[in-house]
């Protein structure tokens, strides 16, 4: 009997994996697909700024989550020898019109409240640090965050999988969980291609398709897959130096003088296509950032699925009526900046202590109170879930 059984091998759920056998546990990760190669490997890697003075339970996760960031990258660079790219490399907010102005003053205001550092920019100032930003059509505001930082998702990906196989975890890639066999409150048996699968506990990290996996266990999980389109750019030598950010868009400059360009906010269902009108939009909010990047060399395109909830709060908790059966998913943008945190809080659920974050406003059935109980089930045909 494996002692843990993660469903889904995301950032989030290698994470737990990862903070599951640091605790001395047995654990199992099964993926329907390659682990590592969804959302999760699709993002730009931005670690933003969180308040250290919070009483908002998000916050406090984000916090503990950007604390954790600093400490996995030198844990899983000594032990794996893999370099994640962590570097606090500060980010600067941009708003081109009037309504975005003041949406950035009130952000600035709130950052301010929660003691993150945001310290506001003149044109002249922002020529000095950033010379190749020539927003087109001018500039209302400007802010920087000195303390965002950024991690490469592919290298921490292949960090995280080292991690786990050092620490005994076993990784089973195209092994989707099809279905459940529940006993007195129990999953006692999780059904894969491979074949029947015990485990003491299991926790779902299947991200946006977590929900297809809720609902045999009698829960409905408000969640769906959001597509974000991103552009990878490269340049000969770096154009800028820190992040920028204008409303839900930014650039991540990579020390060897790669640029990602993204996102867009695609409601498409469980197509992971790029579009020429996706990349269209992307490439004219890039250049008209920094005209600089028209030279670069357009090296490729990608788009990941994002797990999103209807009230913007990931699920996180033990699930209602089984006693070991256990759901992180739903962090939509945040996925990889708050997979630290969420992996040390729901270890800290399944070992039976107090998580250090309240996870009452997390918890799984928060907008499903009338959903039935779920019933001893019989082995169902083959679903795909990836």
């Amino acid at each position: 009997m494996s002692e843990c059984l993660v469903v889904g091998g995301g950032v989030v759920g290698l994470s737990i994996a990862y903070e599951l056998a640091g605790r001395g546990r047995r654990v199992r990760v099964i993926d329907a697909a390659q682990p590592g190669r969804e959302a999760s490997w699709a993002g730009a890697g931005i670690l933003p700024p969180a308040g250290s003075h919070s009483d908002e339970p998000l916050e406090q996760l984000a916090a503990l989550s950007n604390r954790l960031h600093a400490q996995w990258w030198e844990h899983l660079r000594d032990d794996t020898g893999i370099d994640n790219g962590f570097r606090r490399s500060g980010a600067i907010y941009l708003a081109r019109s009037a309504t975005e102005a003041r949406a950035l003053q009130t952000l600035a205001s709130v950052a301010h409240r929660r003691h993150i550092v945001v310290e506001p920019l003149s044109q002249e100032s922002l020529r000095e640090i950033e010379p190749a930003v020539r927003p087109r059509g001018g500039l209302e505001a400007a802010y920087y965050a000195p303390t965002e930082c950024q991690i490469r998702n592919p290298r921490h990906l292949k960090a995280l999988l080292v991690g786990c196989a050092q620490r005994g975890v076993e990784v089973l890639p195209g092994t989707p969980a099809e279905d459940f066999e529940i006993r007195d409150g129990r999953i006692e048996v999780v059904v894969t291609p491979a074949g029947r699968l015990s485990a003491d506990t299991v926790c779902i990290t299947t991200g946006a398709w977590s929900g297809a996996l809720a609902r045999k266990l009698g829960l409905t999980l408000e969640i769906k897959p959001i597509r974000g389109q991103i552009l990878l750019l490269s340049q000969p030598r770096p154009v800028l130096s820190h992040i920028i950010n204008e409303s839900s868009r930014y650039l991540v400059p990579r020390p060897d003088g790669r640029v990602l360009v993204g996102s867009t906010e695609d409601d498409v269902g469980f197509d992971r296509s790029t579009t020429a009108q996706g990349a269209g939009d992307l490439l004219h909010f890039a250049l008209g950032l920094v005209p600089e990047l028209g030279n670069s060399q357009l090296e490729r395109s990608w788009a990941g699925l994002r797990p999103a909830t209807v009230d913007g709060m990931p699920y996180l908790g033990r699930v209602p009526s089984l006693d070991n059966a256990f759901i992180a998913a739903g962090h939509f943008r945040g996925g990889l900046q708050l997979s630290t945190g969420t992996a040390v809080v729901m270890s800290q659920l399944i070992d039976g202590e107090t998580p250090e974050v309240d996870l009452s406003v997390f918890r799984v059935d928060r907008l499903s109170h009338d959903s039935p109980a779920p019933q001893a089930s019989k082995t169902r045909p083959a679903v795909s879930l990836g």
